[in-house]
C-alpha cells in the first residue's frame, strides 16, 4: 500500500480538508502532518510551489489541492466513475474554489480594508455562488451534487459552508448561508453525520 502524507495548516478546514475527510471515509491510512502558521515560512521552502496542501505519496510530493482531492477521491471511491458525473462533480468543485480565492485574497487587510472586502463578498459574491450552488444541489436531486451519491464535490461544499457558518471570518454573518441558500445548510448537516466525519471532528475537538 501506498504512504500517504499530507502536510497543511493545524485548522479544521481550508483546502486540505476534502481531502482529509474523503481518506478517513474511505478508511486509509495516512499522516497528516498540520503544522502552525508560524511555522510555514520554513515549510513552504520544501514544497514545489511554496504552498500547500501537499501529498506525498511514497517519495512523490504533489501540489494543487484539486488534484490532491481528486485523487483520494478515487482511492476512497468517492469520485465518479461515470464521465459526465464526473465533470458535474468537477464544476462544484471548481465553483467552490472560485469563490474560496475571492475570500483568500481577503487575508491580511486589516481595519477597514477588510470591513469593506468582506462586505463587498457578503453582499455581491457569496450570494451569486451560494444560490448558484442550492440550485445545482436541487438540480441534482436535492442530497448530493452529483452521481446521487456521497462525493469530494460534497466534501467540499460541506468545509466551505462550515467556514463560512464558522463565525471565524470577521464581517462575515454566521447567518448568511441560512438567509440566502437554507438547502446547503440542511445538507451541510446531512455531512456532518457521516459516521468517519463526525468521528474526525469529536477527536479534533478533544484533543
Amino acid at each position: 500500500m501506498d504512504q500517504l502524507k499530507i502536510t497543511y495548516f493545524d485548522v479544521d478546514g481550508g483546502r486540505a480538508e476534502p481531502a482529509r475527510l474523503a481518506l478517513h471515509i474511505g478508511g486509509i491510512a495516512f499522516e497528516d502532518h498540520r503544522f502552525s502558521f508560524s511555522e510555514f515560512a520554513e515549510v513552504r521552502k520544501a514544497t514545489p510551489l511554496s504552498q500547500v496542501p501537499t501529498l506525498q505519496v511514497n517519495d512523490v510530493q504533489v501540489t494543487q489541492s484539486g488534484a490532491i482531492t481528486r485523487y483520494v477521491g478515487k482511492l476512497s471511491g468517492l469520485y465518479p466513475e461515470d464521465a459526465f458525473q464526473a465533470l458535474l462533480c468537477d464544476e462544484i468543485m471548481d465553483g467552490v474554489e472560485d469563490a474560496s480565492i475571492k475570500l483568500g485574497v481577503t487575508f491580511g487587510l486589516t481595519g477597514d480594508d477588510l470591513k469593506n472586502a468582506r462586505n463587498d463578498l457578503v453582499v455581491s459574491v457569496f450570494p451569486k455562488y451560494l444560490r448558484w450552488l442550492q440550485k445545482q444541489l436541487e438540480s441534482h436531486g436535492g442530497e448530493f451534487f452529483a452521481a446521487s451519491s456521497l462525493t469530494i464535490a460534497d466534501l467540499k461544499v460541506f468545509v466551505f459552508i462550515r467556514g463560512l457558518n464558522s463565525g471565524h471570518l470577521d464581517h462575515v454573518p454566521t447567518n448568511l448561508v441560512e438567509t440566502v441558500a437554507p438547502k446547503l445548510n440542511e445538507h451541510m448537516q446531512r455531512i456532518a453525520q457521516i459516521p468517519a466525519i463526525a468521528q474526525h471532528y469529536s477527536k479534533n475537538s478533544a484533543a
